[in-house]
């Protein structure tokens, strides 16, 4: 299941650099510096992906075993991970042309929202059929938990900002995707300690 899931979100994160390309006229350097709304689609795709694969790998990682449904939920997950090429493309080409914007940012969203719901029900089922060793049951586990609310928050806020003003949800997905990577909770006790170790 682990060398299946992780082929997957490598795929998918392959996907998203086929969206890149430069369009005529312009110079080189015009055709690179306008290809901007793109990249900035790569990135926030990117690390969504990698969040989600970060996640993935810690649930998986604490599994003492699996059942049927569990990889069927899986199987969900991988669908809307692979899916997310997609709409990062729409997205890409609706802030070089505004027509469609609000629908294609709006799915964009929805999709990146799926993807972290879809994270909880996979983590909520395992929990709920004991399929967690109960060893590995600790900190990393709870702070995965813990980190839910306020990415769902922050996506449906986005996403309600985004009927209105398309460019700042984007903002928004991209704040969103850099708090599912940075180790927040590593790095705040890191400064602590530094501080700490100063007095």
């Amino acid at each position: 299941m682990e060398g299946f899931s992780d082929g997957v979100f490598g795929f998918a994160i392959t996907l998203l650099v086929l969206d890149l390309a430069l369009r005529p006229p312009g110079t080189p350097l015009q055709q690179v510096l306008r290809a901007w709304p793109g990249y900035l689609a790569y990135v926030i795709s990117f690390l969504t992906i990698g969040g989600a694969w970060l996640l993935h790998t810690t649930l998986t990682d604490q599994l003492e075993r699996t059942d049927q449904f569990f990889l069927r939920i899986n199987l969900l997950v991988l669908l809307v991970v692979v899916f997310l090429p997609f709409p990062t493309g729409l997205v890409a080409d609706s802030l070089r042309d505004s027509t469609g914007e609000r629908v294609y940012v709006t799915m964009y969203g929805l999709t990146l929202l799926s993807i972290r719901i879809m994270g909880r029900a996979l983590d909520a089922y395992a929990r709920y059929a004991h399929l967690y060793s109960p060893a590995s049951e600790g900190e990393e586990l709870r702070s995965t938990e813990r980190a839910f609310l306020p990415v769902v928050i922050g996506y449906v806020l986005a996403i309600l900002v985004g009927l209105v003003v398309p460019l700042a949800a984007v903002a928004l997905y991209f704040g969103v995707a850099v708090y599912l990577v940075m180790p927040i909770r590593e790095v705040i006790r890191a400064l602590i300690h530094r501080h700490k170790s100063r007095q």
